[in-house]
C-alpha cells in the first residue's frame, strides 16, 4: 500500500518537535505584492491567534482570515510555527527597544530606590506594550509553550542580558563578569514570567506586580555593586 501524500493541512498538524528547523520564511519577499501579503498572513494570524489559542491557529484559518489560498502561504511559510516565529520576533524586538534605551551604565549607577523605580517603570512599559499589541498576550504565551518556539525567546533574552553585563561593566569595569552575566539574565526572565503571571491573573495590579519585582532585581543589582565596589 502507497503512503498517503500528505497535505498542506497535515503540514499545519505537524508537531513543534517536527517543525523545529523550518523556523524561517522559505522565501523573502522583494516586490510590494510580495509584501502585502506577508503582512496580511502575519496580521490575519495575530488576530485568529487572538481569537482561538495556540492549539486551535490552523494555516487554513490564517488563509480564510487573511483572504489568501494555502498556496499562497506555503510560499512563503512552512507551517504556523514559521508564522509565529516571526510574530514573535516582531514583539520581542519592539520590547527590546524599550530595555536597550534603558540599559547605559548611568541607569546602572542610580541610587538604589532610584533603579528600582526604573525597573518597575520598565516592566509596566513593556507589559503596556504587550498588551497594545495584536494579539500580544497570545503570543507570549506561544514563545513560551510552544518547544520549536523557544530559540526565538532564549535568542533575545540573550541579546538583552548582553546588553545590562554590558551597561553594567560600563558602570562598575570591576564587577565579576560571570555573576553578572547570570544575575542580568535571571532577571531578564524574572520580568517576563512577570508579565505571564499579569495575563494569567489579569486582577492583578501592574504597579504592585512591579514593585515586587522590581525590589528583588535591585536587591540582587545592589548585592553586584557592593561586590565590584570590594575589588577596586
Amino acid at each position: 500500500m502507497s503512503a498517503r501524500k500528505k497535505s498542506p493541512a497535515d503540514k499545519s498538524d505537524r508537531t513543534a518537535a517536527q517543525v523545529a528547523v523550518e523556523l524561517g520564511r522559505k522565501k523573502e519577499p522583494t516586490q510590494s505584492r510580495a509584501v502585502e501579503t506577508c503582512e496580511r498572513i502575519l496580521a490575519g494570524a495575530a488576530q485568529v491567534l487572538g481569537e482561538v489559542g495556540i492549539e486551535r491557529l490552523s494555516t487554513n484559518l490564517v488563509c480564510e482570515r487573511a483572504g489568501l489560498t494555502p498556496p499562497a502561504l506555503y510560499r512563503y511559510y512552512p507551517n504556523k510555527y514559521a508564522i509565529l516565529a516571526e510574530l514573535g520576533l516582531r514583539l520581542m524586538m519592539s520590547q527590546n527597544e524599550l530595555l536597550e534605551r534603558w540599559a547605559v551604565p548611568a541607569t546602572m549607577k542610580l541610587p538604589v530606590a532610584r533603579f528600582e523605580a526604573s525597573v518597575c517603570e520598565l516592566f509596566v512599559a513593556t507589559l503596556e506594550l504587550t498588551r497594545a499589541a495584536t494579539a500580544g498576550e497570545w503570543v507570549t504565551r506561544a514563545l513560551r509553550a510552544v518547544p520549536a518556539l523557544a530559540p526565538v525567546r532564549t535568542g533575545s533574552h540573550e541579546h538583552v542580558t548582553g546588553l545590562i553585563v554590558a551597561a553594567f561593566q560600563g558602570a562598575y569595569p570591576g564587577v565579576d563578569a560571570a555573576r553578572a552575566r547570570l544575575t542580568a539574565r535571571l532577571s531578564v526572565e524574572v520580568m517576563y514570567a512577570a508579565h505571564e503571571l499579569m495575563f494569567d491573573d489579569p486582577s492583578l495590579d501592574p504597579s504592585e506586580v512591579g514593585r515586587l519585582m522590581s525590589a528583588m532585581v535591585a536587591a540582587q543589582v545592589q548585592a553586584l555593586r557592593k561586590e565590584a565596589a570590594r575589588k577596586r
